[in-house]
């Protein structure tokens, strides 16, 4: 069978061209080479010609980019071209020197471009250095300059405004990271920019070098070598060199022109062309003031009519044509206007119904005084804060939190926010913006003056002070926060408590999602086939209503795993994957010395509440008079402020039978106080405190 290998020189020269790295070392090698080899004046013409293509295509790609990063490329590009630049400026002035002869397009530039009087172009190319050297050079640098040092200064306000929207809930995570990687580019780019207007500025510089080496060079070459006169000799070699300075110059202005539209331009949504028409030529009074200051000076006896008449009249059509445009503009704006209101009276398509259904899982609404907390540009931090809870509550709970978002409501008294769970407020409080919060933790040593209050966690008294006093509520023992950390604080403590109301299913595939790629057979066991996503939500959430962490979820899953073909009670099951971690639940209930400070119960209170246990389909519940457990509550509460205001976590210690019904009893009224079984202190030999007991007298 024959095979045509034809096909295969095109396949791999596209290859070669698909490459960018490869063909740009090429390129590379090659503009160095110039330098070196001498080249024949038919190629030379080709890369001259190829040079000038090169700048005007900078130049077009400049004028139509919408944003500067558009074009990051444009440094490097930058110095390439400026290098090959210099590499035919070397390869032309070897030409000019030794053949006295530079090939078509030089001498056209000689002969044509200044009539082939070497006076004016050498008064020509002065101009041209002046123009690129001083004017557009100088301008694009200072641009540059000034452009990375704002862009420098920019980043950080930059920064805290992504971490605002993304904990507003307006942009994703992968939103946020693509922002902050444009926002390092665009200081790379700046910066960069900053140090890539220097070849420019070094361009012109050595242009004006190399022609008067060439004229100097070309007339001791001339007279010396090839035996002309001095004035033919000037003729030759300067009508030459001021060719090739003009047709490498003026492709270099064309650069340099790019480069100060690059770093002058703004973010904008469309091409400089359709901007600078639109702001120059969009206005009919500023185009109808120039018509007819240009008839005016037209009238005037002594100046010619025809220039001046001719202006006057096309801006004044100019004027016209911006009139009738902006009224079009403003008849579709109110047309515009008008169409939303009409479909607000007719039905609205379902799509537009399922929008209004979305609920924020949590929210923090504040009132106008407020504000201040959440702008960064008024130092505010509460949006920083809010993050740092989100990771806090992954690291220390195990649940990731939904973005918290953050609003204002007019409906709210001035210095008020409130906390809502799907739209349903949880927690409310005030702030004195412009005071800090002085708590009495136990170790005060004296009163203190300031507008009474309560501190909104635990209802401990405390104090609004003003700033200056600060330091005298420190010195007296009192515990002294910002407003910022007051609100911080209480979001911390509700998103505790309700850390259960959030986790869904959905984040609980994911969790199982995430643990099954590095222990896929726990979960391949547990679920589909023990037990299934909902009935493992409920024993997580039994867990994070107890504030247990469910980070180290492998133990829990394991636990669920082994007694999960036993019981489908998540009671049950609670108690169980409270034992696989009881480690960890002794560990964050330890005190600063690493004692157990806890709370037990009467052994006649521990009998009464065994006995008064009841099973339901809802679960285990201990039924008391009212009379006995309003009592017992009471005596709690003591109890638990005395330890509270002693800086101790409140924590009840009683046997495994009774320790879910002695927490469902106590929770609602006092949610803060955890409840262990003797059994879940673990390691055995924790040193264990008994600070008080519970009984029903």
């Amino acid at each position: 069978m024959a095979v045509n290998l034809q096909p295969a020189q095109p396949a791999g020269l596209a290859a070669f061209l698909r490459s960018g790295d490869l063909v740009l070392a090429v390129v590379m090698v090659l503009v160095v080479g110039m330098m070196v080899v001498p080249l024949p004046s038919a190629l030379l013409d080709l890369l001259l010609v190829t040079n000038i293509t090169l700048a005007l295509t900078m130049l077009m790609v400049s004028l139509y980019v919408q944003r500067p990063l558009e074009f990051s490329t444009f440094p490097s590009l930058l110095l390439i071209l400026t290098l090959f630049r210099l590499s035919m400026n070397v390869a032309t002035t070897r030409l000019v020197l030794l053949n006295a002869e530079a090939g078509r397009v030089i001498e056209a530039f000689g002969t044509f471009v200044v009539g082939g009087n070497y006076a004016v172009g050498v008064v020509i190319f002065i101009i041209l250095i002046v123009i690129q050297f001083i004017v557009v050079t100088n301008g694009a640098g200072r641009i540059s300059e000034v452009a990375a040092r704002f862009t420098l200064d920019a980043m950080p306000g930059k920064q805290m405004a992504i971490d605002a929207d993304l904990n507003a809930g307006l942009i994703t995570e992968a939103d946020a990271r693509n922002r902050r990687q444009s926002i390092q580019r665009e200081s790379d780019f700046y910066g960069t920019m900053d140090g890539a207007s220097k070849f420019v500025r070094g361009d012109a510089i050595a242009g004006i070098l190399i022609i008067l080496v060439n004229i100097v060079g070309g007339l001791i070459i001339g007279v010396l070598q090839r035996g002309m006169s001095l004035s033919e000799a000037a003729s030759r070699y300067t009508l030459l060199t001021v060719g090739d300075g003009l047709v490498t110059q003026i492709p270099a202005l064309i650069i340099s022109v790019g480069t100060g539209i690059l770093v002058s331009k703004a973010a904008t949504e469309a091409s400089l062309g359709n901007e600078i028409g639109a702001q120059v030529l969009g206005d009919p009074r500023v185009l109808g003031a120039v018509a007819a200051m240009m008839g005016l000076l037209g009238l005037v006896p002594g100046l010619p009519k025809l220039p001046f008449l001719t202006l006057a009249t096309l801006a004044g059509v100019a004027a016209y044509v911006a009139s009738q445009t902006r009224r079009q503009a403003a008849l579709a704006a109110e047309l515009g206007a008008l169409a939303p209101a009409e479909e607000a009276e007719g039905p609205k398509g379902p799509e537009n119904v399922m929008n209004l259904l979305a609920v924020d899982p949590m929210e923090l609404e504040i009132g106008y005084r407020l504000i201040p907390l959440v702008d960064a540009a008024q130092g505010g931090d509460l949006l920083d804060r809010i993050t740092m809870i989100r990771r806090q509550t992954a690291l220390k709970m195990g649940v990731v939190l939904p973005p918290i978002r953050v609003r204002d409501n007019l409906q709210l008294k001035p210095k008020e926010y409130r906390i809502n769970l799907r739209g349903i407020e949880i927690a409310r409080g005030d702030i004195q913006i412009d005071h800090f919060l002085a708590m009495n933790a136990g170790m005060a040593a004296g009163p203190l003056e300031g507008i009474p209050t309560k501190e909104p966690v635990f209802g401990l008294p405390a104090f609004w002070i003003p700033e200056s006093r600060r330091e005298e509520a420190e010195i007296l023992g009192y515990t002294v926060f910002d407003p910022s950390s007051v609100v911080a604080t209480h979001l911390t403590e509700v998103v505790k408590q309700h850390a259960a109301d959030v986790l869904t299913r959905q984040d609980v595939q994911a969790l199982l999602t995430n643990i099954k790629a590095e222990y896929p057979a726990v979960v391949e066991e547990l679920t589909p086939g023990l037990l299934t996503v909902g009935e493992i939500q409920r024993v997580l959430q039994n867990l994070l209503r107890e504030r247990v962490s469910i980070r180290d979820l492998v133990p829990i899953l394991e636990a669920l795993a082994n007694y999960g073909r036993l019981t489908k009670d998540s009671d049950t099951l609670t108690e169980y994957a409270r034992q696989a971690v009881a480690r960890a639940i002794t560990h964050a209930h330890l005190s600063g010395s690493g004692s157990l400070q806890v709370l037990t119960l009467d052994p006649a209170l521990e009998q009464t509440l065994g006995n008064a246990v009841q099973q339901t389909d809802q679960g285990a519940f201990v039924s008391l008079e009212p009379g006995v457990a309003a009592r017992l509550l009471k005596t709690l509460q003591a109890q638990v402020e005395r330890m509270l205001a002693n800086g101790q976590q409140p924590v009840v210690l009683c046997s495994s039978k009774v320790r879910l019904v002695f927490r469902r009893l106590i929770e609602r009224k006092l949610p803060q106080v955890s409840v262990l079984a003797y059994n879940e202190i673990v390691p055995p030999q924790t040193e264990v405190q008994a600070v008080g007991t519970i009984g029903l007298a």
